[in-house]
């Protein structure tokens, strides 16, 4: 016991001589010395208690796009369509007087086929837009999208309203049309804006030329559906324009080809089921 006493002693005094060793982490300037860093602020986004919580915060997440993205497609196919504005060719406060009465059985039917087909057509417009707004490369190039997917959602409120009136039904192969068109408009944004722009004038184009076939082919005394009809073809121009105007690519013939011989088997599905 001496001796572990006297060792550690030695050893303690052995240690007062050597003096302290200097340590190998440096040491912290005192407060006020311009060597000093700042201290670390723990806040993650500015303080703004009065804006808006969406304001506040960073850009979204792949994760929170891909739930944003699923939510706009269930709400698409499965969910009642509201509009933003009034039904063409319906008063704004009394709804005016439903003409599907004086249609005959024929007429009815007919009428009821064609906007089963326009319902399909939005419907996969939207997914379109969705699916290119989700893949898109600037937020000027998503916007343009998103805002003309607003617009189409009025159409898809207008077509469920109209076809109801008609006593009649969407299409069942609505949960089809979108997932198709979804990934075709995720595939054309991939290739780049422009690319994606040019897609949105040629379908616009062709979304044109089978409004103007079904207005033709529309009864004579259903006004209800063709002053629906002719709200979403001026729409569908101005979508068009909009994205000519923001520097869409001019696509290849080939590919307008197989977007016409696509659009033909949803037309004509649509059109019976």
């Amino acid at each position: 016991m001496r001796r572990r006493n006297s060792l550690l002693a030695s050893r303690s005094a052995w240690k007062l001589r050597r003096g302290a060793r200097p340590s190998p982490f440096p040491a912290r300037p005192p407060d006020g010395d311009p060597r000093a860093k700042p201290a670390r602020s723990f806040a993650p986004y500015p303080a703004c208690p009065f804006a808006p919580y969406n304001e506040c915060m960073p850009p979204a997440a792949p994760l929170d796009a891909l739930i944003s993205a699923a939510d706009r497609a269930l709400r698409s196919v499965f969910a009642p369509a509201h509009a933003s504005r009034p039904t063409p060719g319906q008063a704004p406060a009394t709804g005016g007087p439903d003409d599907a009465g004086r249609l005959s059985g024929p007429e009815r039917r007919t009428a009821a086929a064609l906007m089963r087909v326009n319902h399909a057509g939005e419907i996969a417009a939207q997914a379109l837009y969705h699916g290119q707004a989700l893949v898109a490369r600037s937020e000027a190039t998503r916007k343009i999208l998103l805002e003309a997917a607003r617009e189409e959602s009025d159409h898809l409120a207008w077509c469920e309203a109209r076809l109801k009136e008609l006593d009649s039904r969407p299409s069942l192969l609505n949960p089809l049309w979108y997932a198709g068109s979804f990934a075709i408009g995720a595939l054309a944004a991939l290739m780049g804006d422009r690319t994606s722009l040019g897609f949105v004038v040629e379908t616009e184009r062709q979304v044109e030329g089978h409004l103007d076939e079904h207005l033709a082919r529309l009864p004579s005394d259903d006004a209800r559906s063709r002053a629906i009809l002719q709200t979403m073809r001026a729409d569908e121009i101005a979508h068009g324009a909009n994205a000519r105007a923001a520097g869409a690519a001019e696509l290849p013939s080939p590919v307008r080809s197989l977007m016409r011989g696509t659009a033909r088997v949803m037309t004509t599905a649509a059109y019976w089921i």
